[in-house]
């Protein structure tokens, strides 16, 4: 009796047409009732019904026709359909079409239960993990091992053994040390400097450490050890993790190890933010797709848009994005974007929401929950106290460093351009230093004498968009400026104005008092600090970027400056001096 209630039951339920998915290769064996052997024994086998199923009455159509997983409303644009048919991709045998990453050699293996773009990208971010590492075990054993032969060199006797001991703990030490300090930690890497921020802390710390066991224990340790191991093993590991950075930010350059950002927001400010992450590729963040107010009144270029903002969840899986950017907007409130971060948490996809500070860096930031509300709180940038003061430090005794290991350097250089052309070795001109201060600049002589009474006839012919005066092949240049140019040499003499407290190792450009006369008030923020020898100007393409970049780039140095920035910028120009990109 009960079996036949069933069956009339089901011949009065709708019947619901499931789609194939893929056919059946080989039929389930029939399970005996009350066999408990199957892991599927309690999952009740679906009924057949005997006829076919009478049509239900149409039900009324609910408030919001739109469920969650349906297609989204609008797409504007011609978006690619090979590319971001990522169902049928992922069912299929073919290769990733998407240009984040370079073909495999292996098949690509979805992790259940998380995004297929963001299993991607966790594969290269553990690839990089990994490879920091290995460079700082590499970095403790060859600082340990090189400080080990100089000081007691090859021998190993009962009084160095110990050392030895020490020499081979040295690897691990510096890697726990680095990664209490979360160093390994994946918000940090890729982009800014906390990264060395942290290594330099833990470097710190661990001589410390040591200073402090080495007093506690009462343990006779060689002073000329420690003080050479350690920091040896620390300014390895920073080399290292900027050789591998830069090897990261090539292959950005390449398409490779990139995240694919949904933008969200308004049509100019999706607009913007794409311009500035195709300009700055390095970052690592390349925009696939856009999600526009329900009233939107245009497209966004060729950037294809995926719905509303409604559409967000439904457009990360069109357009296989791993990351969702929000732009400031006033329809997008906290509530909203509390549901749409527990949508995104499902499929482990990154959301961003975008400030609309200008040019501030995360040191200047710091979130205060107010009430249960995020409150953004930002600090002035440091241009007084003691910072200051170890920045002058630094640049003084950098400065009497290099001059005494670019002397012979030096004296090359002037011999050079005192045979080649007539005049003096060294140009003097006057430039504007901090608040306004006059003084003259050094620089070696790389232009004919009569260079400035030909300025007026060659006016006409600048390349620059802005207030500086720039021509790639100007006539006044000497055959040896030329080189000098391209490599930076000319700039050396700037030197003696850094040891004079006139300039700085790192700063804005050094401008000329015309320059600074044709100043916005805006620009005239960069006279707020000392101008320096290279910059973030210098380091991103000196003369090849527009008038408006090169401001932006000074202003961001101005207002998150740090002394970490200066060795980041540091390295970079050694790179930047070998590419002689924008040195003309």
């Amino acid at each position: 009796m009960q079996q036949e209630a069933a069956e009339e039951s089901v011949l009065t339920e709708p019947t619901v047409l499931l789609p194939e998915i893929r056919p059946a290769t080989r039929r389930p064996r029939p399970s005996r009732p009350g066999s408990r052997s199957s892991r599927t024994g309690k999952i009740p086998a679906p009924v057949v019904p005997l006829s076919p199923a009478p049509a239900p009455a149409p039900a009324p159509p609910p408030p919001n026709p739109k469920p969650d997983n349906a297609p989204p409303r609008a797409v504007r644009g011609m978006p690619d359909r090979e590319r971001n048919r990522a169902v049928d991709r992922h069912w299929s045998q073919r290769r990733n079409r998407t240009a984040a990453e370079r073909p495999p050699a292996r098949p690509f293996v979805r992790v259940r239960g998380r995004h297929a773009a963001m299993s991607r990208r966790q594969r290269w971010e553990r690839r990089y993990v990994r490879a920091l590492v290995l460079g700082d075990l590499l970095a403790g054993g060859v600082a340990g091992g090189a400080t080990f032969g100089l000081r007691f060199g090859d021998e190993v006797t009962a009084y160095n053994r110990g050392y030895l001991i020490l020499t081979g703990l040295l690897p691990v030490v510096l890697l726990a040390v680095l990664a209490v300090s979360r160093a390994y930690e994946r918000r940090f890497l890729f982009v800014g400097t906390d990264e060395y921020q942290r290594v330099l802390r833990g470097g710190v710390g661990l001589i410390a450490g040591a200073a402090l066991v080495s007093y506690a224990l009462d343990l006779d340790l060689a002073r000329g050890y420690v003080l050479a191991a350690l920091p040896t093993a620390i300014v390895t590991s920073v080399v290292l993790r900027f050789v591998l950075r830069k090897r990261l930010h090539l292959a950005r350059s390449r398409g490779e190890s990139l995240r694919r950002v949904l933008l969200v927001g308004h049509e100019l400010s999706v607009i913007g933010m794409t311009r500035q992450l195709r300009r700055e590729r390095y970052h690592g963040l390349e925009v696939v797709g856009a999600c526009l107010p329900p009233a939107h009144d245009g497209g966004v270029g060729p950037l294809p848009v995926y719905g509303t903002f409604d559409d967000v969840a439904n457009a990360v899986d069109l357009a296989d994005a791993d990351t969702v950017v929000v732009l400031s907007c006033p329809e997008l409130d906290g509530v909203q974007l509390r549901r749409l971060a527990w949508r995104l948490e499902r499929d482990e996809v990154d959301l961003i929401v975008a400030s609309t500070l200008v040019d501030v860096a995360g040191g200047r930031t710091t979130i205060r929950p107010v009430d249960g509300l995020p409150m953004l709180h930002v600090e002035h940038p440091r241009l007084h106290g003691g910072s200051r003061l170890v920045k002058e430090a630094f640049d003084r005794v950098g400065a009497l460093a290099l001059l005494a290991v670019f002397g012979p350097l030096l004296l090359t250089v002037a011999l050079c351009v005192r045979l080649t052309s007539r005049g003096p070795v060294l140009f003097r001109q006057v430039r504007v230093g901090r608040d306004g201060s006059l003084f003259r600049i050094f620089k070696f002589r790389s232009m004919y004498v009569d260079a400035e009474a030909r300025l007026a006839e060659l006016r006409h012919l600048n390349e620059h968009d802005g207030v500086l005066f720039k021509i790639r092949d100007d006539p006044r240049v000497t055959r040896v400026g030329r080189w000098l140019r391209r490599f930076s040499l000319d700039e050396l003499p700037q030197l003696l104005n850094v040891v004079l407290g006139q300039m700085s190792l790192v700063g804005p450009r050094p401008p000329l008092p015309s320059e600074v006369a044709a100043y916005a008030d805006d620009v005239r923020r960069r006279l707020a600090v000392k101008p320096g020898m290279t910059g973030l100007w210098q380091v991103s393409g000196r003369a090849d970027l527009p008038w408006e970049e090169a401001v932006r780039l000074d202003l961001r140095y101005v207002e998150n400056w740090s002394l970490s920035l200066d060795l980041v910028i540091l390295l970079r120009t050694m790179t930047a001096v070998v590419r002689s990109s924008g040195a003309y």
